[in-house]
């Protein structure tokens, strides 16, 4: 049932994307999508049911909203530090305790931590991820974990766990 699942779904993707109805682009498709299934079927994400819940979506639709903030406020603040004469960036690398436990919610998380301008995530070892970050203020782990993750952990969690 999860290869029937995969492969409609990347047949699906295919007519979105390729937005083709002849009958060439059909047997494309299918032949693609079915060669991706059987390659990469053993390794797609499993979701148990998870996917049902309304409440998952409306957070990750506020999720997205929280996720396009941050970025907007992000590359003000990077365009600030790149033009400033003085150009004031205290860079580094900090560790932060994950608070995800799920494997796509930590990816999630580690995305949207690199997509942020001024931080890219460097590695995940055990419960803690490592970020650098172009502007450490703090010593204090807990405040950077709050700057860095604290926006979207907790919305993470609220979709994924």
């Amino acid at each position: 049932m999860k290869k029937v699942a995969l492969f409609l779904t990347l047949f699906t993707i295919w007519l979105i994307f390729t937005f083709n109805l002849q009958l060439a682009s059909i047997v494309a498709g299918i032949i693609a999508s079915f060669t991706a299934t059987v390659i990469f079927s053993g390794h797609s994400l499993s979701f148990s049911g998870k996917l049902l819940q309304p409440a998952r979506y409306f957070w990750a639709v506020l999720y997205l909203i929280i996720f396009i903030w941050e970025c907007i406020k992000a590359n003000f603040d990077v365009a600030y530090r790149v033009l400033h004469p003085a150009l004031p960036i205290h860079p580094g690398i900090v560790k932060v305790r994950l608070g995800i436990q799920s494997d796509i919610g930590r990816t999630i998380l580690a995305n949207s931590i690199t997509m942020t301008p001024g931080t890219i995530t460097v590695d995940i070892i055990g419960d803690y991820i490592y970020i650098h970050w172009i502007n450490i203020t703090s010593n204090d782990a807990s405040v950077y974990s709050d700057r860095i993750c604290g926006k979207f952990e907790k919305y993470i969690r609220r979709i994924f766990e």
